[in-house]
């Protein structure tokens, strides 16, 4: 069993495990840089140690050697990485287990394989999960890639092999502008990640992301807890997902559930995962994109839907336990909505906020949860990520469920910093959102209206 756990990370993931630790008797260490001491994730933790000084990641949560250090120097017997940061780093998870911790989350390999999209891709490819059709390996030049698109046929888009978020990727309408389109791209993940390589697939305009949540033991087990639609997004960034797919039927989310346990035993995963999926709305066909190796950011939404402690159920996998569920038991219940509060201003370009809460509330009542690290007279660093809180709703159907959100929106107060609160009300109040025909293409199109 663990019986110490690092929590590698800070914010609202690091409360979130801290809490979790708690309920199973285990013992919590927090790592801090100077901008985060008296945070609530030190307060809570049954010991906190500073690992660097404030300003960039890099001199604190991302600096492997001092993280190791402090977690031996603390007594852990394990590490968890949380989001973000060192989350799927596979040789940091590597380096956990060379120092003789536990790592949880999935073996190194499996971060590995699965961190790069084309090794990824490939391996879905094996394991029988439906891909979007377009390149298997890397594009060598400009050149390759105009030939591809032709052979695919337009609109295609041309991704990054490596990172996220939108940044090297480019939507190509017109074969004759590939050649530019790459050469932007391919120096832009260059700059990014420090690798320029990039791939080329079919563009999907009408979509949906869909995502399943994927467990898995060191026993052999691996179950799918259900699906997340997280189609509400902004470059490429999630700002509110939900439960069930209002696209989805039951037939579809088993095909999808199974394909992501595919996938899963394809890399010998362990752990919590998430498989993720865009759902073709004009032909309803899903294809595989990529495989989140951590928890997710909207993991309590599978959690208010199943009951299923995400979390726990990671701590106990790592302590050589078998998966407390079988998929036979997984059964979803009501509808389930998360909003992501950041400290963002929508109106100037969702531009961050970063200052000093001089006044918190958050909302209360039934089927309602709130995830956070913030109080009043915290000052938000302006060096990390922006997230301030998770706002959960959970209700027996969809409308029930948009409308308590828009009840919890009402009664949350942060004062002292622009926030993401008024953006997500009118969401919630518009029609296009209410009647749950949502692409990703949404905010696109609503954004100047909604702020």
């Amino acid at each position: 069993m663990v019986k110490r756990v690092f929590v590698a990370n800070r914010g609202e993931i690091a409360v979130r495990v801290v809490r979790a630790c708690h309920e199973l008797g285990i013992e919590a260490v927090v790592p801090y840089s100077e901008s985060d001491a008296g945070s609530l994730a030190t307060i809570l933790a049954d010991q906190a140690v500073c690992i660097g000084p404030a300003g960039p990641a890099k001199r604190s949560y991302l600096d492997v050697p001092t993280i190791l250090a402090a977690a031996q120097g603390t007594g852990a017997d394990a590490i968890h990485p949380g989001y973000g940061f060192l989350a799927e780093n596979a040789d940091f998870a590597q380096a956990c287990v060379n120092a003789g911790l536990i790592w949880i989350g999935p073996p190194a390999d499996a971060i590995s394989r699965m961190g790069d999209k084309i090794a990824g891709r490939r391996t879905a490819v094996i394991a029988g999960v439906p891909v979007v059709p377009g390149s298997d390996d890397p594009i060598a030049d400009a050149t390759e890639a105009q030939a591809l698109a032709t052979e695919i046929g337009p609109p295609v888009l041309l991704k990054a092999k490596s990172g996220g978020g939108g940044r090297g990727m480019r939507i190509v309408h017109d074969v004759s502008q590939v050649g530019e389109a790459f050469e932007e791209a391919s120096r832009e993940a260059a700059a990014a990640f420090g690798d320029g390589s990039l791939y080329v697939e079919r563009y999907l305009a009408k979509i949906r992301h869909v995502e399943i949540q994927v467990m898995a033991d060191t026993h052999g087990n691996v179950i799918y807890l259900g699906e997340r639609d997280c189609s509400v997004q902004r470059r490429h960034q999630k700002l509110i997902e939900e439960g069930p797919s209002p696209a989805v039927d039951e037939d579809m989310r088993r095909r999808m559930g199974e394909a992501a346990v595919s996938a899963a035993r394809a890399v010998d995963y362990v752990g919590a995962g998430t498989v993720e999926f865009l759902f073709d709305t004009l032909t309803s066909e899903f294809h595989f994109i990529e495989m989140n190796t951590r928890i997710q950011v909207e993991h309590p939404v599978t959690e208010a839907l199943t009951g299923v402690d995400l979390v726990a159920e990671q701590l106990r996998v790592a302590g050589g336990e078998r998966l407390s569920i079988s998929q036979e038991e997984v059964a979803t219940v009501g509808h389930a909505i998360e909003c992501r509060i950041n400290a963002e201003d929508p109106a100037r370009g969702f531009a961050p906020m970063p200052g000093v809460i001089t006044a918190y509330r958050v909302p209360g009542g039934p089927g309602v949860r709130v995830d956070s690290h913030c109080f009043t007279g915290y000052r938000m660093p302006p060096d990390y990520d922006s997230l301030l809180a998770k706002v959960i709703v959970h209700a027996p159907d969809r409308d029930q469920a948009r409308r308590r959100m828009r009840r919890a929106l009402d009664e949350m107060v942060i004062e002292g910093i622009s926030t993401t609160i008024p953006f997500h009300k009118k969401v919630m109040e518009d029609p296009e959102f209410a009647s749950g025909d949502v692409t990703t293409d949404y905010l696109d199109r609503r954004l100047d209206d909604l702020i």
